[in-house]
This record gives structure tokens, C-alpha cells and sequence, in this order.
């Protein structure tokens, strides 16, 4: 923290929510409040992919932490496990109260456009300057992923085999969040202020961000479809506005498919932690819970979408 131009008296560290990958804590050196983050041992991804993508992020200006010192680079890591250091952005994560609590009123209805321009500014991050990224097809990923749970998933087979037949056109792939939603946004009175949980970013369609806020489950319970507060004109328009690039709500909804699909096989494979007796855990049975409502939601997709496709 020195080196980073950090002084001063720290606080006593205070124990977050971090995920099951990482232990996050906050603190305060002379005043100026940041977030600790340490990998935890068997993590799938050096967390030094992420602290790259992350400085990448906000030297383009994409709303987010800035980080102030990491251990990538560093010849004798303190911490054992790879850690970074951001500062602490002011805002609210949880999204029963971005949706609902008067705050926000004002953030609800620009929100949609900010997610927009936010995802176009990533899609710019030149990945070719990034070690570590992969990229795969996310049909063939997820496909493989259904395969290998070792049990027939009807809905889910039909929603591959309709979204193998209507696939849209291919793009130039780029940098992709991969889990850019409500829950993994700092949001203020103003909107959208910081985006976090950079650890799924990799090579992939710019639309796939776009579909995946999109998702049901990502609304929880707002009524409209872009993360609960918009509409698909305002997200696409912004999109369009920031990046040059259109992306037409057909193919929006194809990706929102595929991401619904993508989620309720996320939901087997982390109860099957604990149906397996890897992890003892209530969260992850619970989530078990939340397949079928994504093999229904693919299947009214399809009906939906069928109907306007060609």
C-alpha cells in the first residue's frame, strides 16, 4: 500500500461476502475506505487475469474499482495465495433494493442505457495485451456441461436444438464481462457506478453480455427485462450509441436463451456439490430448486421467439 502511495493508521478488516472462490475484506488506511480480495487455494483462474483485466478496464474508463496494489508482479507475495486491493466504491449491490427502495428512484429508469455504454466500453478493451483469457463456443461449452451431469434435461435438449437451428450470424469476438448483472453492480442515486466480479471475463460474441442481463432470473422480479428496470430499445440504442455497433433484439433474444439455458445448468452443477456430499450446504441445494424455473423459461422463450423468428 506504501508503494501505492497509501499512508496512514489502518482499521480493523471487515469480513465480506466474497464467493466461494475468493475472501474479500474491507478496511481503511488514514480515512480512505478499500476491499481486499485473496484467492483461495484451487481457485480455476489466477486471479492475476483479473487485476489485468480490471486496470485494462479503468484506464478505458469503464466504471469501476480502481486497484491500487496487487500481487501480480510481486516477487514474495505476503498474503501466500494471489491478492488485489481496490478502493471501495460507494453504492448498493443488492438487488431487491436497486429495484424497490425510493434511492434509486432517479438510477432506475437511465440505468439500462448506463449497462449499455458500460458494456460497449469493455467490448474496446484490446484482449490481445491480456495473458490467460480463453474463449469456446458457449453452445458446445454448455452442451458438454448438460452431458456430463449424468441425467436427461428434456427442456434444455430442445432449447440446444433450437438455438443450434436459428443461431445468428457470427461476430468479431472480443473481451466479454461473462457475468455482468444486477448483483455484480455498485449502483448510487445516479445509476450505475462501478462494475465488479471480473473473474468470468473471457473471449466471446459482444452479445452475450447483452443477453445475460437480460435473463429472467437476473430481474428478480422487476418487471421489465433489462435487469429488472428497462427496456431492450434502451439498452440496444445505448449500445449502438457508445460502441457503432447494432444488435438487433432477435439476436439479443437468442443470447438471453442461451443464457436462461446457461443458468439452469449453472443451478445443477452447483447443487450437485452438495447431492454428491462434496459441500455440506443449504444455498447450494436450495439453488437445485431454481432448474425448473429456467427450463420454464426457456421453453416459453422458445414459443416467444418462434413465433417472430424465420
Amino acid at each position: 500500500m506504501r508503494g501505492a502511495g497509501v499512508t496512514g493508521d489502518v482499521a480493523p478488516l471487515e469480513r465480506l461476502t466474497g464467493g466461494a472462490s475468493r475472501e474479500t475484506w474491507r478496511f481503511a488506511v488514514g480515512g480512505e475506505s478499500f476491499v481486499l480480495q485473496r484467492q483461495r487455494p484451487g481457485s480455476p483462474r489466477d486471479m492475476h487475469v483479473e487485476v489485468a483485466v480490471l486496470e485494462a478496464a479503468h484506464a478505458l474508463g469503464v466504471p469501476t474499482a480502481e486497484v491500487v496494489t496487487s500481487s501480480r508482479g510481486m516477487t514474495a507475495n505476503p498474503l501466500d495465495e494471489s491478492f488485489m486491493v481496490v478502493r471501495a466504491v460507494e453504492g448498493e449491490t443488492i438487488a431487491r433494493k436497486i429495484l424497490r427502495d425510493d434511492e434509486f428512484a432517479n438510477a432506475r429508469p437511465v440505468l439500462a442505457s448506463q449497462i449499455g455504454r458500460a458494456m460497449a466500453q469493455i467490448h474496446r478493451i484490446d484482449h490481445t495485451t491480456i495473458e490467460g483469457l480463453d474463449g469456446e463456443d458457449q453452445v458446445a461449452k454448455y452442451v458438454q456441461l448438460m452431458d456430463e451431469s449424468g441425467r436427461s434435461h428434456p427442456a434444455f435438449e430442445i432449447a440446444f436444438r433450437w438455438l443450434e437451428a436459428h443461431r445468428p450470424a457470427p461476430r468479431e469476438w472480443c473481451l466479454v464481462h461473462g457475468d455482468f448483472r444486477l448483483g455484480n453492480v455498485i449502483v448510487g442515486g445516479d445509476g450505475l457506478r462501478a462494475v465488479l466480479d471480473w473473474e468470468l471475463a473471457h473471449i466471446g460474441n459482444p452479445a452475450e453480455d447483452l443477453g445475460w442481463v437480460c435473463v429472467r432470473a437476473w430481474r428478480f422480479g422487476g418487471g421489465r427485462p433489462v435487469a429488472g428496470v428497462g427496456d431492450y430499445a434502451s439498452l440496444l440504442d445505448a449500445y449502438e450509441a457508445e460502441s457503432g455497433v447494432r444488435i438487433d433484439e432477435q439476436e439479443l433474444r437468442w443470447w438471453e436463451l442461451l443464457g436462461t439455458v446457461k443458468w439452469g445448468l449453472m443451478c445443477i452443477s452447483q447443487a450437485s456439490y452438495h447431492l454428491n456430499g462434496v459441500v455440506r450446504s443449504h444455498e447450494l441445494a436450495a439453488i437445485g430448486r431454481r432448474v425448473c424455473e429456467n427450463e420454464y423459461d426457456a421453453l416459453m422463450a422458445i414459443r416467444e421467439l418462434s413465433a417472430v423468428v424465420k
